[in-house]
Order: structure tokens, then C-alpha cells, then sequence
């Protein structure tokens, strides 16, 4: 497809939609799933989980009221929310939601574990669609970044304190930490890498006003 003109321009916006919304979509799902196996959860999970417990909201409904406080934390630290980063705060806790209404209980260790395995990589996966279309970081990375901004401290530890403390209080409350959560911490990075290169969309200038500015792999996708 050529993106010299009018036309290409539309196709690469298009694909690039269609990514970030598939994206979010499968992130919630996959989510969803590694609830459903009931192995372990990744840190925020965890924490999204153990708030349900305390008040009765659904997992979702908690991920989506954490990530609009989360948002709310970008505008000291002077973070510019883009496209993704809204749709992320909603479609992700609502896909998570709708993936446990229809998944059957799964008591069998032999069936939970298959499951868990394809929620990991069905993350990774939805991590690559979502970061390539390049519509902004999610809400808790922009958290991350601006952190990193305004203590100078490094990614790599402003990332682990957040995550080590979302888990602890998540667990605390009652959340679910087990294998999975291992597992993922393992697995996500170089599945991700993977499929960031698998799913990157060549930038194009007709659309430089509608993406966040940055390269995509800055926009690490944890919600």
C-alpha cells in the first residue's frame, strides 16, 4: 500500500486504529483469562483484584477506576494523555469483564495451566497491536515515565518500586500472586519484543499530528 497520498495516508490511519482498538480489546481479554485460570496475576491485576474483594466491584470496574486515578496523577507531572491512553482506561477493564462472563470455570489444573500459558501470550500479542499503532502510552506508564522524569530515577527501578507495591498492597488485600505472576514477569518482555516488531506500523508524516510524539517502544502497554 503506498502512503504517498491522500488515500495511503487513510490506509496507514485506519491500520493503525484497527491495531490500538484489537489491541486493547485482546489485553482485556487476555487479562481476563489469566483471572479464569486462577494462577497468578501480574502486579496490577493483583492489586485490581484485591480492591474488588474489599469492595464487591467487578475486576474490571476496578481496573477502569484505577486508571482514570491514575490519568489524574499526569497533570502534575505535565504528561499529555494521547487517543490510546482514553481508550485504554475503558476497553481494557470492560474486555476483561466480558471475558470472564463468558468463560466457563475451569477447575481442572490440566486445562488451567494451557490456559494461562495462552493468556501470557495473548498479552504479549495484544502488547505489540496496541504500542505499534502509537496513540499514546497507557495510563500506568505515563505514571512510570513521568516519575522518571521527576525523581531522575531509572525506567527500570521507577517501574519494579511501582509494580513492587501495587503487588504488595494487591496481595494484602487479597489478590492473587502465584505461578502466573512469575510467568509473566518472565515472559512479557521478550513476547513483547517479539511482536513489536511483528506488528510496526512504518511512521508516516500525514499523521504525525495524531500520534504521541516518541518512539513506540517508550510506550510500554501495562495499562
Amino acid at each position: 500500500m503506498s502512503g504517498s497520498g491522500p488515500s495511503g495516508s487513510g490506509s496507514h490511519l485506519v491500520r493503525r486504529l484497527v491495531q490500538l482498538y484489537v489491541g486493547l480489546l485482546l489485553y482485556g481479554a487476555s487479562a481476563g483469562l489469566m483471572v479464569g485460570a486462577g494462577l497468578g496475576l501480574d502486579p496490577w491485576d493483583v492489586f485490581h483484584q484485591g480492591v474488588s474483594k474489599l469492595t464487591g466491584l467487578s475486576i474490571g470496574t476496578v481496573s477502569i477506576i484505577a486508571g482514570a486515578a491514575v490519568l489524574l496523577l499526569w497533570w502534575p507531572m505535565r504528561q499529555r494523555p494521547g487517543l490510546g491512553t482514553v481508550s485504554n482506561v475503558f476497553l481494557v477493564g470492560l474486555s476483561m469483564d466480558a471475558t470472564l462472563w463468558l468463560l466457563p470455570e475451569l477447575r481442572a489444573l490440566a486445562l488451567r495451566i494451557p490456559l494461562l500459558v495462552a493468556a501470557v501470550v495473548l498479552n504479549g500479542l495484544a502488547t505489540g497491536l496496541y504500542i505499534t499503532a502509537r496513540f499514546g502510552p497507557g495510563p500506568r506508564d505515563g505514571l512510570m515515565t513521568g516519575l522518571h522524569k521527576v525523581t531522575g530515577r531509572s525506567i527500570r527501578l521507577v517501574r519494579t518500586g511501582i509494580e513492587l507495591i501495587v503487588l504488595a498492597t494487591g496481595m494484602l488485600l487479597g489478590g492473587s500472586a502465584g505461578a502466573g505472576t512469575v510467568l509473566y514477569a518472565l515472559a512479557i518482555g521478550p513476547l513483547s519484543q517479539f511482536f513489536l516488531r511483528f506488528f510496526t506500523v512504518p511512521a508516516e508524516d500525514d499523521d504525525s499530528r495524531v500520534v504521541a510524539r516518541g518512539p513506540a517502544r517508550r510506550a510500554i502497554l501495562r495499562r
